[in-house]
Parts: structure tokens; C-alpha cells; sequence
């Protein structure tokens, strides 16, 4: 599949794209993949995503978690093919210039469907739930079509990185009601767009961001690839999600040491 070359081919930020992503703590590049390359990986994750599936619970009796999405992880374990999207340079090199870091490593991908009629994500950071020293962190959120409002696409406080409140919360009917009321009263801009084909969002993990519900009929379908500093060191789990996080994306690490099992390879 020659669309796949793309994969490994740099894509140049400018300067002040990167002066935007330090500022903001996020960034929407467009034409990062071509349409023939997300077709492709909209058919072979989809096919894994339904194969690996087993939430067979009605989604009006899910929890507003288990509404917002379907989620699998690490697929680049699972298909060959996936693992070309999750190992690209392309995506990882962008990763590392937004950080300003000299390399990025893996901390783990996730598909995240958000089916007809799915229900929003709460406000959340992702950082939550990692063990990580520092917040070098930054997730790739690629959309495998375009993606309109009522798709329910990823939406941004700018700047919201700054805020300490609303760090201790996991994703919850909680989280989305005291974030969004903390949020009202800043100056942070909120920012919800619909995404092109091919376009792609990168945010840290201490910034903050929602989506809104699926009201159409069909999957909103998204692959994320979770970067951090290749430096990155495990630090001293603070709730149970960062206990959990530890065993299952770094498993073997000792707390202090840097982060190089396995699964956490060097991409950049």
C-alpha cells in the first residue's frame, strides 16, 4: 500500500505552531494523513475494534463512561497494520517538536468509538490517571473520518494546563459539572470545531477537554496515540488509576527509574 510511505515522510511544523501548542497545550494540524491512509486505517482498526469488542450491554444502560465510547487498547500489539500507524515517525517526530523534547516514547494507544447516540465525554485531563514525573506528555487524537459537531469531536479549553482544580477527577458526571463551572469563570477560550478528513489534534495531558454527544447514526471513529518523553521517569502513583495505569503501560518499572519496558518503546 504506497499511502502508507506517508507514514514515515516528516511533516514541518512551523514556529509558531509550536509556540501556539506551549501557550495552549494542544494544536489542530490539518492534512497530517491523506484520505487514502485513513480509509485504510478506518477499515483495519474498525475490523479489530469489532472483533475485540465484548461490551454487549445496551448503551442506554451504560454508565455516562461507558456511553461516551467503546475503548480498546493497544492494538499495535494486536495488528501488524495498526502498528504502522501507532510506530510513525511522522506523528511521533510532531509529537516530540511540540513537546521541544530530543525523543518520544510510547505510553500506550487506544481506539476510541463513540457510537450512534453515544453520549458526551466529561471534562477531563488524562494526566489523571498516569504515574508520569513529568508533563511531557502529548496525545495524538486522529479521527478515521471527518468529523462534523454532531459527531461529537474533541473540544479544548486553551490554556487550561494552568488550572490545578479538577486535576483529582476522573471522567464522571462529577468531573464534567466542577470542571466546567471552574472553567467559566477563566479566561480560557473553548475551542470545539469539526475536523477535516485527515486532520489531527495533539494535547498535553494536564490540558483540559470534553466531547460532545454522537447524534448521528453513524460510529464516530477515532484512533489515539499517547506520547511522552522518552526521558520520562515513573513517579509515585497518587490514586488508584495511576496504580493501575503503572502495572498495566509500564509494567516492571520501578517508581523513579525511567520508563523502558517493553511496551514503552522509543518511536522518535
Amino acid at each position: 500500500m504506497n499511502s502508507l510511505s506517508l507514514l514515515d515522510t516528516p511533516f514541518e511544523l512551523t514556529q509558531d505552531q509550536i509556540d501556539f501548542f506551549q501557550k495552549n497545550r494542544y494544536i489542530k494540524l490539518k492534512q497530517v494523513l491523506d484520505a487514502e491512509t485513513l480509509a485504510y486505517f478506518n477499515d483495519t482498526i474498525s475490523k479489530k475494534v469489532s472483533e475485540l469488542n465484548d461490551v454487549e450491554t445496551p448503551l442506554e444502560q451504560r454508565s455516562t463512561y461507558g456511553k461516551a465510547f467503546l475503548q480498546l487498547f493497544n492494538l499495535w500489539r494486536e495488528d501488524e497494520d495498526i502498528k504502522t500507524l501507532v510506530f510513525s515517525k511522522r506523528l511521533a517526530k510532531i509529537a516530540a517538536d511540540l513537546m521541544q523534547v530530543e525523543g518520544v516514547r510510547l505510553y500506550h494507544d487506544q481506539a476510541l468509538f463513540k457510537e450512534a447516540g453515544g453520549g458526551i465525554t466529561p471534562w477531563h485531563a488524562d494526566q489523571y490517571y498516569w504515574p508520569l514525573e513529568t508533563d511531557k506528555t502529548v496525545t495524538a487524537w486522529i479521527p478515521l473520518q471527518g468529523t462534523p459537531l454532531e459527531m461529537g469531536p474533541l473540544e479544548f479549553s486553551a490554556g487550561s494546563h494552568h488550572i490545578m482544580e479538577g486535576r483529582d477527577l476522573s471522567i464522571s458526571d462529577e468531573s464534567e459539572v466542577a470542571i466546567q463551572k471552574r472553567l467559566k469563570v477563566t479566561d480560557f477560550k473553548h475551542v470545539i470545531e469539526p475536523f477535516d478528513v485527515g486532520e489531527i489534534s495533539f494535547h498535553s495531558g494536564w490540558v483540559f477537554h470534553r466531547a460532545g454527544a454522537n447524534t448521528t447514526d453513524q460510529v464516530r471513529k477515532v484512533m489515539t496515540i499517547i506520547y511522552m518523553d522518552a526521558e520520562m521517569r515513573l513517579k509515585e502513583p497518587t490514586n488508584e488509576g495511576q496504580t493501575n495505569d503503572w502495572h498495566t503501560w509500564c509494567p516492571g518499572t520501578t517508581i523513579g527509574e525511567l520508563i523502558d519496558s517493553p511496551i514503552n518503546p522509543v518511536l522518535y
